[in-house]
């Protein structure tokens, strides 16, 4: 015999999911902040792995690069100084980070620290 009543509905919920639900609501409006400050049109690459999409966003604190992708969802806007960082990287962070898809090469608690060194100016 069955446990529980036939026709009753069960709600999941998780540990941080109205912390998840607050953070996801607050990077659709920032994205949707961005897109609105798009400059030109978007610029989209791919092939048989990936799909990307560019575009130049104006921010208070000068131009970004939105960098999108339609099939995951993820987006960053990167500023000239990090994109610059990109050319200051080998194949082997790169592969690295492909590796790891959707996780960090650094751990949150060890960028914390890092910029808490830079912050501090140790």
């Amino acid at each position: 015999m069955p446990y529980g009543r036939v026709g009753a509905s069960v709600t999941l919920e998780w540990e941080g999911e109205s912390a998840d639900e607050r953070a996801a609501a607050r990077a659709a409006k920032e994205r949707a902040e961005l897109v609105d400050q798009t400059r030109g049109e978007p610029l989209s690459i791919g092939n048989e792995f990936s799909e990307i999409r560019v575009s130049r966003v104006e921010t208070r604190n000068g131009a970004r690069l939105l960098v999108e992708s339609p099939r995951s969802g993820q987006w960053m806007a990167l500023c000239p100084l990090e994109l610059e960082a990109l050319t200051w990287q080998n194949t082997a962070t790169f592969s690295a980070m492909i590796g790891n898809p959707y996780g960090p090469l650094v751990a949150e608690d060890e960028a914390s620290e890092a910029d808490n060194h830079l912050a501090s100016g140790s």
